[in-house]
């Protein structure tokens, strides 16, 4: 699937839930950018301003608009709106 939306992921190293979201992405087709916020206060403080003071990871954003994390992501799958989603560009 070539996405038109802009899939972001923000991870951290060993996260099994990162991995899981990763993954339903790949298998999907879906094009997204990484950060790792592993090793990175700064980075981290960014995601949590971005996702409405949320600090856990995976963190995903679909133009702009936080999804939520893992859990979210397979939902959205699961009830066939991921795919409504990466084909509407809102930008």
């Amino acid at each position: 699937m070539l996405n038109k939306a802009r899939v972001e992921i923000y991870t951290a190293p060993l996260c099994l839930y990162c991995i899981r979201a990763k993954s339903l992405l790949a298998n999907r087709g879906v094009h997204y950018v990484e950060y790792d916020v592993g090793d990175s206060r700064d980075a981290r403080f960014k995601m949590s301003e971005r996702a409405n003071g949320n600090s856990s990871v995976p963190q995903i954003f679909i133009d702009g608009n936080c999804i939520g994390g893992s859990d979210e992501l397979a939902e959205l799958d699961r009830l066939g709106k991921l795919e409504d989603l990466l084909n509407t560009s809102l930008t």
